[in-house]
C-alpha cells in the first residue's frame, strides 16, 4: 500500500493536468448536450460525473498499491478481461449496430476500454523477466497471443477502432522490449500486402464506406461524408478566440451528430478558437511528456514497459481523435481521452494514469 513517505513523490503536476482535461471534457459535454429551451443540463453531464469520480477512486487503487503486485496477478487480470469482453460481446447491450456494453444497472460498462491496461500489464511482466532482448520464441508466440485474443473479440463486436488502440500498446512494449526492428519491418509488409484482403472480407459495408468517405467527402456530403464536412466546419468556425461557451452554432443546432463524444475537439475549437485549441494541446503534450519522464524515471524494465505500452495507447488515441476531428483521419469511433463522453474511457484512463504515477513515485522504493 501507499507509504506515507511517498507522498512527497507523487506527480501533482501531472495529476493536475489531468483533471483539468477532465475538466474541460465536462465543460464541453455540458455546452454540446445543453437544452436552451429548458435552460437546464443534459443528464449525460450527470453520468460523466459519476464516471469521474469512479475513475477518481480507481485512480487512487492503482497509484497506491505497488503495481509489481498488480504484475503477479496479470494473468488472472488479463483473463478476467477477456471474460468480460466475450461476455459483452454474446450477451451485453447492443447499441449502434454493436455489443459490448454490460449493463451494471448504475450505469453500462465497455470492458473492451480496460482491454488497453491489460494487454500493457500481461505483456510488460512477461518480457520484464529477462534480459533486454533475451526473449524465447516461445514468449513471442505466447506475446501475440496476449494481443491477438482481444483484438479478434473486440474486433467482432463489432469495435475495430478499440481493437486497433492495442496495437501501439503492444508495439511500443515489443520495441522497448528488444524485439528487432525487423521484425516490425516484417509485420508492416505483410500488413500492406493483406490490405487487399482485408478491404474485400475483413470490413463491413460502413467501415469501407467511412474510408471512401474519408477519401472524398464530397461525393456524399449528405451521408457518408456529413460528419467528416461537419467536424471541419465546426472546427473551423471557430477563428482566433472562438464563438464562446453555449454559443458554437454547429453543436447547439446539431449540425454535428454525436458532438459530446467523437467531435468534442471539434466544439472546443468552434467555442474557445485557435486560443482553447492550443491550451488544450498543451496540457496533451505535457501529459504524453510528463508520462514518458515516467518511463525513463522507472526503477526497473516491469514498470518501464508498463508505462511505456499505456502511454503508447493514450498518445495514439490523442493523435487520432484531434485527426479525426480536423478532417485528416477516417471517422471512427474513437473518443478523445478524458474529454469525450464515455464513463468507461473515463475510468480505464485514469486506472492507467494511475500506473504511471506508481511507477514514477516508486522509484525510490527497494
Amino acid at each position: 500500500m501507499l507509504e506515507q513517505r511517498l507522498y512527497r513523490h507523487i506527480d501533482w503536476l501531472l495529476l493536475g493536468a489531468l483533471l483539468l482535461l477532465c475538466v474541460i471534457g465536462v465543460a464541453m459535454i455540458y455546452s454540446t448536450t445543453y437544452d436552451p429551451t429548458t435552460g437546464g443540463a443534459s443528464p449525460l453531464v450527470s453520468t460523466q460525473s459519476w464516471a469521474l469520480a469512479l475513475g477518481l477512486l480507481a485512480f487512487a487503487v492503482t497509484l497506491s498499491i505497488d503495481y509489481r503486485w498488480f504484475a503477479d496477478l496479470s494473468v488472472l487480470i488479463f483473463l478476467a478481461l477477456i471474460g468480460l469482453v466475450a461476455f459483452a460481446s454474446m450477451f451485453g447491450i447492443a447499441g449502434g449496430g454493436a455489443r459490448r456494453w454490460i449493463d451494471l444497472g448504475v450505469f453500462n460498462l465497455q470492458p473492451s476500454e480496460f482491454a488497453r491496461i491489460g494487454v500493457a500489464l500481461a505483456l510488460a511482466t512477461l518480457f520484464a523477466r529477462h534480459r533486454r532482448g533475451g526473449i524465447t520464441v516461445f514468449e513471442r508466440l505466447l506475446a501475440v497471443l496476449i494481443i491477438g485474443l482481444p483484438f479478434v473479440l473486440i474486433a467482432q463486436q463489432p469495435d475495430l477502432g478499440t481493437a486497433v488502440t492495442l496495437l501501439p500498446v503492444a508495439l511500443a512494449i515489443f520495441v522497448f522490449a528488444g524485439l528487432p526492428l525487423r521484425y516490425v519491418g516484417i509485420l508492416i509488409v505483410l500488413g500492406t500486402l493483406s490490405a487487399p484482403a482485408v478491404w474485400a472480407y475483413g470490413l463491413e459495408d460502413y467501415q469501407r464506406e467511412r474510408i471512401l468517405s474519408f477519401l472524398d467527402p464530397e461525393k456524399d456530403p449528405r451521408g457518408a461524408g456529413y460528419q467528416q464536412l461537419q467536424a471541419r466546419i465546426t472546427a473551423g468556425s471557430g477563428g482566433a478566440t472562438g464563438k464562446g461557451f453555449l454559443k458554437g452554432t454547429q453543436s447547439q443546432y446539431n449540425f454535428l451528430p454525436v458532438a459530446h463524444n467523437d467531435f468534442v475537439f471539434s466544439v472546443l475549437a468552434e467555442e474557445q478558437g485557435f486560443l482553447g485549441v492550443v491550451v488544450a494541446l498543451g496540457l496533451y503534450l505535457f501529459v504524453i511528456l510528463r508520462g514518458m519522464d515516467a518511463a525513463r524515471l522507472a526503477r526497473d524494465r516491469l514498470g518501464m514497459y508498463l508505462v511505456v505500452g499505456i502511454m503508447a495507447g493514450f498518445t495514439f488515441q490523442v493523435i487520432y481523435n484531434i485527426a479525426m476531428s480536423a478532417g485528416l483521419a477516417p471517422v471512427k469511433g474513437l473518443t478523445l481521452p478524458l474529454m469525450s463522453y464515455g464513463g468507461s474511457s473515463v475510468i480505464a484512463t485514469l486506472a492507467a494514469f494511475g500506473f504511471v504515477l506508481n511507477v514514477r513515485m516508486r522509484r525510490f522504493t527497494n
